[in-house]
């Protein structure tokens, strides 16, 4: 073989590789997200498994992987595992209540709901209030949770993916599952009264109206407030129950900015606010609703500036998510 047909083969196979990669970005997206609740490690771990991708095809150029789909999600998993020691390091040092980063989509009938990762989105398993309660599970409850309750990978599976045996990764299920169970029992609140509850939550706190607020909320209702010590309002702990989450909703709706827009947007899925003070994010809000009765048993706030950063106002006919996509970047070893 000439240089140059070696040459023209070596790029046929990176651009090959690249393709395959690219490929599955949505999907290694989402599955990385929900394991670790951020967008910058997110991106960061995918970059992590592009760059071994990348160099196990460079080592074995000719030698075929029957499942890269498999092979990727794989490597992600683990390089996201890998990961939460460093995270909860960070987590230790935070500064009041963590929340998720929001996620910030326009509504199901305005995007394409073909891709794994959208479709992820959309559902009740990935939700801002299931989110945190899956920050209460050990990293392999986690991983086994999400991969089998959220994507619907098999134990056998799993078990390859995490290097465990198939009856030591049932019983991280069924204790993932049942710990998830006990905190947050499964329901997929309508659509339609979640944007409607959320609309009406957001004109009674603008305004002050605490009788309203007062109907809407249930009785055991616990707002989180993430401002990760950046925003002076943002409280340190959760406020749990109706008339301390009232007051609480009375002291910020006097110092709102009087130039807030709020837009309707899904949040992980969930119909939620997006406040913006001039063009700016001021604060992501996800509701909550109990089963029963539709009222508000969970209020999530996000205002720490930082999580707020890749959330974009868009305009009409742009998508309102803006996580940045990240190219791969070549391994030259």
């Amino acid at each position: 073989m000439s240089d140059s047909q070696a040459g023209d083969h070596t790029a046929g196979s990176v651009e090959a590789s690249t393709e395959v990669f690219v490929g599955y970005r949505e999907l290694l997206f989402s599955i990385v997200y929900n394991l670790l609740g951020t967008v910058a490690d997110t991106d960061d771990v995918l970059q992590e498994t592009w760059l071994s991708w990348s160099a196990k095809k460079s080592r074995s150029p000719h030698e075929e992987i029957d499942n890269p789909r498999a092979y990727l999600v794989r490597i992600a998993v683990n390089h996201a595992l890998a990961r939460k020691a460093a995270i909860k390091r960070r987590r230790e040092t935070y500064v009041g209540p963590w929340l998720p980063e929001p996620l910030v989509t326009r509504g199901s009938d305005e995007e394409p709901a073909a891709e794994p990762a959208h479709r992820a989105l959309q559902s009740e398993s990935v939700s801002m209030a299931l989110m945190v309660v899956l920050e209460t599970l050990s990293p392999l409850e986690r991983a086994v949770f999400v991969l089998h309750d959220v994507f619907g990978y098999a134990h056998a599976e799993i078990a390859g993916i995490l290097d465990r045996n198939p009856s030591s990764v049932r019983q991280l299920a069924h204790r993932a599952r049942a710990h998830v169970q006990a905190r947050r029992p499964r329901y997929q609140a309508d659509p339609q009264v979640q944007q409607q509850v959320t609309e009406r939550f957001i004109d009674a706190a603008l305004g002050g109206d605490l009788g309203s607020l007062m109907e809407m909320l249930a009785p055991d209702v616990t707002m989180w407030t993430d401002g990760g010590g950046k925003v002076r309002t943002a409280g340190l702990r959760p406020v749990i129950g109706r008339e301390k989450v009232c007051r609480l909703l009375a002291g910020y709706a006097g110092r709102t900015p009087k130039d807030i827009d709020i837009h309707y947007r899904h949040v992980n899925g969930d119909p939620s606010a997006v406040v913006f003070s001039e063009d700016s994010p001021y604060a992501v809000l996800v509701m909550d609703l109990t089963p029963e009765s539709d009222q508000v048993r969970g209020i999530y706030a996000v205002v720490n500036p930082d999580k707020l950063s890749r959330v974009r106002s868009g305009e009409a006919g742009e998508p309102a998510e803006s996580v940045e996509s990240s190219e791969p970047v070549e391994n030259e070893a």
